[in-house]
This record gives C-alpha cells, structure tokens and sequence, in this order.
C-alpha cells in the first residue's frame, strides 16, 4: 500500500481500495489498456458498498467484470485538445488557446484520487488529468509570456498547499503519487513570483526549505551510506538520489509492474518496484539510464544511482536559500552549495568522454549511458568554461539530430532513450549553452526543435508530449501509454524558443 504520513479518512479510503481484490482484478484483466483509467475512476457509490457488491457477485455464474465496473464507476476521459474551427489555427494561436483548455479551475471536493488544489492549475494534457511538478514549470515559461502570471502564482501556491497536506511537492496531486516527488524545480518556479508579493515570498521561503529538508533527510535508525533520498559517500561528502518508500506496484501501472516482478524472485520485488517508482520520481520513466541492461526494464536499479541532474538541482535550490537567507543561515547553504558543487565535479565530470554522468554509488563507477541530464552542470553554472566546450561538442557531434537533441545515445524501447527528444531537455541544453557563449548551437537547437513541432503541428492541428527527432516524419513511441497530446511543456517550451529566437542580441 502507498503509504502518506497522515492520511485522512478518505485517503485511508482510498488507498486501501487500492489494495483490494476489486482493483486488483479489475488492472490484472486489462479491462482498459492504460491502467491510470481506473486507478482516476470516481465511484458511483460508497467504495465499501462497492466492494460489499463485488464479494456477493463476482462468483455468480455469467458474472461479468466488465458490467460490474460500467455500472459503478465513471470512467475519465483525456483531455480533448482538438478545436473545431473552420479555419485551421496557426500554431501560435493553437498554443495560447490551449492553456484555457489545459487549465482546470480550483477544486471542490474529494474526486476519489485526486488531492484537490485550492487554486486553478495547468495539466499536461491527454491520459494527464492532474497537475505534475516539473511539467509544471515548463508550461510556467509558455504562461508567464502569454501574460498568465497570476495562474503561475496560483500554480506556485498550489505547490506550497500540496506541500503541506503531502511533506513534498509530489509527483502530481493524486494520492497513488504521494510517496515521491519529481525533480525539485521550485527554486525554478520562484523566479516567476514579483519580489513586492511580500506574502507569497514568506510562504516560497517556508516551501524551499521544507524542500531541501524532504531532499536531505536521513531516517534516524538508518545505517549505511544510503537512506531515503540521502547517500554519503566515502569521502564523506552527501549527495543524493530518487527514491520512493513504497515497496509496491504502482496503482497507476500496476499490471505493467506485476507483469515485470513475475520472474524475480519474491524477495527482489519490494526493492524492483522501489526502483521502477524512483525512476518515475526523477521523471525519465524509463530510460537506460537507470538500467544494468539498457535493453531489459526488470534489471532497474535506480536508487543505486547519484544523478546528476538531480544534484544540479539541488545546488540550484541551495543557492536559492543562501540569497534568501541572512548571517550564518546564509552562509551555511552557501558552503553546502560549494561543497555539492565541488562533489558533483569529482563524481560526474567524466574525462575520457568529455562529458558529465551519472555515478553508481554501489560500484564506485561512473555511468556509462551519456544523457541529456549531463548538461545541467552548465545550466546551473558549475561547469568551468573548458568542460562547458567540450559538452557543447559532444552535443553537436553525437546528441544532434534532424529535430533536435536526442535523450540518450542508446536506442531502446523505452520512452527517455534514442530516437526520442522531450521539451525540457531541449531547454535545459539550450540555456546551459547560452550561459557559456554557445549561442550559435543553442539556435541551432531551438530551431530544429521548432520546426519539428511546427512541421508535425501542421499536418496533424496537435503538439505532442515527445517527438522522435531521428526522424521526424517517423511516429514516436516507447514508454507504458500511448503518446498523449497537448501538451503543457512541448507547448511551453515552444513558446519560450520563439522568444529567445526573436529577441534581439544582448549587447
């Protein structure tokens, strides 16, 4: 079971549903091919009547799962992101009427699932009928240049009430997500907030440092390098990783999960779906980043794994605390932020391959899978200005494409691999090279990046979540689901491309 702090009486409801054989039947059946169409169902009636019914009923002769499940649930449906006009939109126009589509008012009451938000918020689109943490800084940067900042405020303030009801920022405000989080990207969000909102600068303060403390905590009966999100390494310097407490399948994928624990052994399957569910806290779910065999999804193994775009992150967050910060507070996340610095050198800058990686704590070695996450030393500026040459070559010479940048240089079966480009990775490369100078390849970027967006915009009226940028004209997959359409960060990453390619040259 997915376990909360202090969960009230409707998630004890909830979660416990979650482990009943009502919903293990039902995911086990494949009754629906994505299985997040039932774990967001709403009940038609009280879930204990429901489960009451389906004890008295599922071994009667010509019972029928299906029926059952019609008659007391209402099934969700995607995101509707096609317009009816008669004229088709131009992509500029699709993109700004989007965002009242994607947009969802504050919620009412209990929805089942979902942890109601108390202002509007943006969903991605699609199978995504909830808001998402990183996603959401994404479209943040396509809201704030169609002159939406009061729903990034709302967004922001959101995250802070989610924040206090949850202990995290989760994943996305359903309660199957409670247990993890995605990359912290609040220190990101901040820069939106208007330094005279005295309020909402209190509350962000309150909401970054409640951040780091979730990031940086340690049981108090752990012992070994590793505990929670925390490893200390030989040297004694902390870095840390994604995690998950839950040592279950995911509600949200639970088939998928079962199906690949079936041939582990019964004691690996806890930690096997620790992993997988790390792996959807740092948001690449799933990429051989994470895997001992790029080709297998059951040899995962990503709680063993120092990323390094996580850590970046957290360096970013550790600046955000020292400059808001005063005395020795301030001084104390300045030298905490030197120091993760100082470590993600020594343990991500790869010189043989010119490049930063991942590094796997229990074997003491580097990664050996060079991803798009190895340019985050440049977009938080810790790279020195030769290392930040050499990225930008092996970028132009191995990660460039038709489209743009591919995710990694392995092609596998899984959705953040070769031969596919996702939107924030596009824009964290393409900031990280503008930092040092590379202005040059970073246009290059946007501008194969768009195109391809516009291109596919233009022959099919939809933005999508990823692309396959080997070959545009090619259709994209990998991954659980199905490409969904939308899409909040494709959407808003567009938007801020069309920005830095037509703003004048800085002086």
């Amino acid at each position: 079971m997915t376990r909360l702090a202090s969960p009230n009486r409707h998630a004890q409801e909830v979660l416990a549903f979650f482990d009943s054989p009502l919903f293990i039947d039902v995911q086990c059946a494949g009754i629906f091919p994505d299985s997040k169409t039932f774990a967001d169902a709403t009940p038609n009636q009280p879930l204990q009547a429901i489960l009451s019914a389906y004890e008295q009923e599922r071994n009667q002769t010509n019972f029928s799962l299906v029926t059952f499940v019609n008659r007391n649930f209402s099934i969700p449906e995607p995101v509707d992101v096609r317009f009816n006009t008669n004229e088709p939109l131009a992509i500029g126009d699709y993109i700004t009427r989007m965002w009242d589509v994607l947009t969802k008012p504050a919620d009412t009451g209990s929805d089942y699932s979902l942890l109601p938000l108390p202002h509007p918020y943006i969903v991605p689109g699609g199978r995504f009928r909830e808001v998402y943490y990183w996603d959401t800084f994404f479209s943040a940067l396509g809201l704030a240049l169609s002159n939406k900042t009061d729903l990034v405020h709302d967004l922001i303030r959101n995250f802070l009430a989610i924040q206090a009801q949850v202990g995290c920022i989760p994943n996305g405000n359903r309660l199957y997500y409670a247990t993890r989080s995605q990359p912290p990207v609040l220190a990101l969000m901040s820069r939106f907030v208007d330094t005279d909102d005295a309020s909402l600068q209190a509350a962000l303060q309150a909401g970054l440092e409640h951040e780091y403390k979730f990031w940086m905590q340690r049981q108090t009966d752990s012992s070994g390098a590793a505990s929670l999100r925390s490893v200390q390494l030989d040297d004694g310097v902390t870095l840390n990783r994604y995690f998950d407490t839950s040592e279950t399948p995911r509600p949200e994928s639970y088939r998928e999960d079962c199906h690949l624990a079936a041939a582990l052994p019964e004691q690996q399957k806890g930690t096997f779906y620790q992993h997988i569910r790390a792996a959807c806290e740092s948001g690449w779910d799933f990429s051989s980043r994470w895997l001992k065999d790029p080709q297998n999804l059951s040899t995962i193994r990503t709680c063993d794994i120092i990323p390094i775009d996580l850590n970046c992150l957290l360096y970013l967050l550790e600046q955000a605390l020292a400059e808001r910060a005063t005395g020795s507070e301030a001084e104390t996340y300045r030298q905490a932020a030197n120091t993760r610095a100082a470590a993600i050198q020594h343990y991500g800058w790869s010189e043989q391959h010119g490049y930063f990686l991942d590094y796997h704590f229990p074997t003491a070695q580097q990664s050996d899978v060079l991803s798009l996450a190895g340019v985050m030393p440049l977009f938080v500026g810790i790279a020195t200005q030769e290392q930040a040459q050499r990225v930008a070559k092996v970028l132009e010479k191995k990660f460039m494409r038709e489209g743009g940048l591919v995710t990694t240089l392995q092609t596998t079966s899984q959705q953040w691999d070769s031969p596919n480009g996702w939107a924030p990775l596009q824009w964290f490369a393409v900031k990280g090279l503008m930092r040092y100078g590379f202005d040059d390849l970073a246009h290059k970027i946007m501008q194969r990046w768009n195109a391809l967006i516009a291109n596919h915009y233009s022959t099919h009226g939809v933005i999508l979540e990823k692309y396959n940028v080997e070959s545009p004209n090619s259709a994209v997959g990998g991954g659980e689901y199905e490409v969904q359409l939308g899409f909040g960060w494709s959407n808003g990453v567009y938007q801020s491309f069309e920005y830095l390619l037509n703003s004048p040259p800085q002086t």
